[in-house]
């Protein structure tokens, strides 16, 4: 299987949030746009492209659908995490505006979280598949009363002036992506500021869930991130997603894992990264 060590994919259209978070990462690699997220995983798998980047929480959308229940699947590991801040650009065609738009196409997350903005300029929400997507629909249309709720990637790829910057409500509106290759990233443990992705389920016995986190308390390991999901329609066991601070061969980790792996019935470690500079910026 030959790979293209040069492309990075991602889930959309070419000028998505996600296109443009591949450019911040990879800005060496050419970007790869898929329709699904099985078919971004699927890209790496079989080579056509080297990396693919994919948006797992949102600070004001929550956890992206699906995506946990996809990942346990993908064959990948993670290899690392970007926080992206997300900047919303009222799109419209040249010579349009603000006072012209009746109607503002865009995914469904990008026009909730712009309501305030759309609200007080009384303007239409017109819900679309996609960002990007919505920018190309409107260069198409090529109509004055028609925006788009886009990046300015978006605009600048489709020809679109950008009427307003920044128009979500929420200033912190920031997307969590994790890097994913067919090849787990070589670590040390003596490395500093490290994040471990698992995913486990617990035997279905009381307080299992409990005994299963009492060794990362006890060992004074930080879960960062821990999502509890149904698969399958197993409503008796639920799966969980964790992110944990630290490398599984640190003594305090490697302890809190053993205990994890006692009261559950399956772990699976999906990577060991370094831990993104924003996080720092959280503390």
């Amino acid at each position: 299987m030959n790979k293209n060590i040069n492309i990075i994919a991602f889930q959309g259209e070419i000028g998505a949030n996600s296109d443009l978070a591949c450019r911040s990462v990879r800005p060496e690699m050419k970007t790869l746009p898929c329709e699904t997220f099985e078919e971004t995983f699927d890209s790496v798998r079989t080579g056509k492209a080297e990396l693919a980047l994919i948006p797992i929480d949102n600070s004001v959308a929550g956890r992206v659908a699906d995506i946990h229940q996809l990942l346990p699947e993908s064959g990948l590991f993670i290899v690392g995490e970007h926080f992206q801040r997300v900047e919303h650009h009222l799109l419209a065609t040249p010579g349009s505006q603000l006072s012209d738009l009746t109607h503002v196409h865009s995914h469904i997350h990008a026009l909730n979280q712009c309501k305030a903005f759309l609200n007080a300029n009384k303007i239409k929400a017109v819900v679309h598949v996609d960002t990007a997507a919505a920018a190309k629909d409107i260069a198409m249309r090529g109509k004055k009363e028609h925006g788009a709720i886009a990046s300015r990637l978006a605009g600048k790829i489709y020809g679109l002036n950008s009427l307003e910057a920044n128009i979500e409500d929420a200033s912190h509106n920031t997307t969590r992506f994790i890097l994913m290759s067919s090849i787990p990233l070589k670590t040390v443990s003596d490395e500093d500021k490290m994040i471990t992705s698992l995913f486990f389920r617990v035997r279905n016995v009381p307080a299992a869930l409990y005994k299963s986190l009492g060794g990362f308390a006890t060992n004074g390991v930080n879960i960062t991130k821990l999502e509890s999901y149904i698969v399958g329609g197993e409503w008796f066991a639920a799966q969980f997603y964790a992110d944990v601070e630290g490398h599984p061969d640190q003594r305090g980790l490697s302890l809190a894992m053993e205990e994890l792996q006692f009261f559950s019935s399956e772990v699976k470690v999906l990577g060991t990264y370094p831990a993104h500079p924003f996080r720092m910026t959280l503390k």
